[in-house]
């Protein structure tokens, strides 16, 4: 009977297998959870810096006419903002939750539908210069890192703080009046060109050529930054014991490398985490110098036009793109160290 009972229990490594995913579960489950507390407060400072900032929404759709005092206040009422504050706040913050970003006075558009319609644009620029520069400022790192000291890696460095200290709106200006205006290389503004209706493989390479200076712009920050840090990680990674008892047992430089960019990738994904929440600021001024119909264009526009549902269902939807990132960082971070779902 006893041994039935001993046969029949689980293995112990499966126990802790168990354990494990029911440990990364638990993580996963608390940060989604965290997460909603964190959307309210950003929903709420949010709302108060919109409406205390100064300017006023009406003045803007008046423009030069010389409404009535009645027509001013018809046209508050119908906007909902003859209402007070607090219940402004509490119709926005559950018309949130419901999916309901409002509708857009100025453009006379649903607000979701006008962030849908950037979102492509947006994240084409922003994705093609955050991966593109992730991945060449970090096999730069890697292959600096070998030879710590020497000529490659000052002058790496010293790239590194440049592209790190020139700001993006400034570089922007730079490029633009070079390579667009003076060289005639590239197209000044937009996404396509105006003069011709390219199609098929034509279009493609229309976008790509708006595409180059844009991302080149706004991804060298990006390089800067990966670059010190991955150089930093896998310096510190590359001094470690076990890489010296690795190349005494006469493993290739291939495999030490590997070996040493596994344990040392971590600081890498956190920085690449916090370079997605950060692009979008400088996406902003990208896209206004270059002309770019993204979302940074669109929040300009919306600030400009003093447009509160969509100044705020800007603000909500970059706030839950920043959010869903950590998330998926922490849970990345969990994956390469399991140590994290114990905390």
């Amino acid at each position: 009977m006893s041994t039935d009972i001993v046969n029949s229990a689980p293995p112990a490594e499966e126990k802790g297998k168990l354990a494990d995913r029911l440990r990364t579960i638990r993580f996963i489950g608390l940060k989604i959870l965290s997460a909603i507390p964190m959307l309210i407060g950003v929903i709420t400072v949010n709302f108060i810096l919109v409406h205390i900032a100064p300017g006023d929404p009406i003045t803007i759709l008046v423009g030069e006419t010389a409404p009535t005092e009645e027509q001013v206040q018809a046209l508050y009422a119908k906007l909902g903002l003859d209402k007070p504050l607090y219940v402004q706040y509490w119709e926005y913050l559950f018309s949130v939750f419901r999916g309901d970003l409002g509708y857009s006075y100025v453009m006379q558009a649903d607000v979701v539908d006008l962030i849908a319609a950037r979102i492509p644009a947006t994240a084409m620029l922003m994705l093609t210069s955050l991966i593109i520069f992730t991945v060449v400022g970090v096999g730069l790192a890697v292959l600096v890192a070998r030879r710590p000291r020497s000529i490659f890696d000052s002058i790496g460095s010293f790239l590194a703080v440049i592209g790190y200290s020139v700001p993006a709106f400034w570089l922007a200006q730079i490029a633009l009046v070079v390579f667009a205006l003076n060289l005639r290389w590239f197209p000044t503004s937009g996404m396509t060109s105006s003069r011709h209706a390219y199609e098929g493989l034509a279009y493609v390479g229309d976008v790509l050529l708006h595409l180059f200076l844009p991302a080149c712009v706004l991804g060298m920050r990006y390089l800067a930054i990966n670059f010190r840090y991955a150089r930093a990680s896998m310096r510190d990674a590359l001094s470690q014991d076990y890489i010296t008892t690795a190349r005494a047992k006469g493993l290739s430089e291939g495999r030490i490398l590997l070996h040493a960019f596994r344990n040392g990738v971590l600081p890498i994904i956190t920085v690449f985490g916090l370079n997605v929440t950060d692009i979008l600021a400088g996406a902003v001024l990208t896209e206004i110098v270059f002309g770019w119909p993204g979302l940074g264009r669109l929040m300009y526009d919306a600030m400009y036009s003093r447009d509160y549902p969509l100044l705020m269902g800007m603000f909500v939807f970059v706030s839950i793109g920043i959010i869903i990132t950590n998330l998926v960082i922490d849970i990345v971070y969990s994956i390469f160290d399991p140590r994290v779902g114990l905390k």
